[in-house]
């Protein structure tokens, strides 16, 4: 569940991979592997991606964390696979 609210995070936030793991000063695999929510991953480099995409890490009720986590998922299934940053437009004109 936390893998997919940090994606979702980072989505939101339109960061890439690359840009989410330079800011947290992680490799872009192991952000993947947070993402998947892999087991053997550095506490501390979940810990801080988490507060980098602004996300609270502690909640009081078991009932607020379902209904956060069918919502994490059904906002995942309509945002696109893969965030991309558009191309600037060069302004030549002098």
């Amino acid at each position: 569940m936390l893998g997919n609210m940090i994606r979702l995070g980072r989505m939101e936030r339109n960061f890439t991979l690359q840009e989410l793991a330079e800011r947290a000063g992680i490799s872009r695999g192991l952000l993947q592997r947070i993402e998947k929510g892999e087991l053997g991953c550095e506490i501390g480099a979940v810990f801080e991606v988490a507060g980098i995409v602004g996300i609270k890490l502690f909640e009081d009720e078991t009932t607020s964390l379902k209904l956060a986590n069918a919502s994490i998922t059904d906002k995942l299934a309509l945002l696109p696979k893969y965030v991309r940053k558009q191309a600037k437009k060069v302004d030549d004109d002098f």
